[in-house]
């Protein structure tokens, strides 16, 4: 679970907040699971709410909306991707703004719609597209600045 929370949090002390609040809920509530799923399922789920939750409380999760802009990979992207670790990439996840973050985990990570994640989050549907096509281009900018580093390295 504690990569589960890495995947929302901004950083590993956070990420280790968020994994002792979801194993608090986790043991208020092992009474509510019927057995009728997958156990580990039960359990990503609570660890996603959690940290959710954490993000309201802070009110960290809006930011303006942003013009939406298609997102494509050319050739030298999808060659990029091909050769970062899922550490880095992880790291460079952390690095969005919390609401990009939220976003960009729920839909290409736990493949919620954006109809579901507007109402999780309590936002327009519109803003969880253009809160992931922001992502994308934060994304694609950090991957194309890794990749610029690592070929001089190299």
């Amino acid at each position: 679970m504690f990569a589960v929370c890495l995947y929302y949090a901004g950083n590993k002390s956070e990420a280790e907040d968020f994994l002792q609040s979801g194993f608090i809920k986790v043991f208020e509530n092992i009474k509510q699971y019927q057995e009728k799923g997958i156990f580990e399922a039960w359990l990503r789920k609570i660890f996603m709410h959690t940290a959710l939750a954490k993000y309201r409380e802070k009110k960290l999760m809006f930011l303006p909306d942003y013009k939406e802009t298609e997102y494509l990979l050319d050739s030298n992207q999808q060659d990029v991707l091909s050769k970062i670790s899922t550490d880095d990439l992880l790291r460079l996840i952390q690095q969005l703004p919390p609401a990009y973050r939220l976003v960009f985990n729920l839909y290409a990570i736990e493949g919620y719609s954006h109809r579901e994640i507007a109402e999780m989050l309590g936002l327009q549907e519109g803003t969880s597209k253009s809160n992931l096509s922001r992502a994308r281009q934060i994304l694609q900018q950090k991957l194309a600045g890794q990749f610029e580093i690592s070929t001089k390295k190299g």
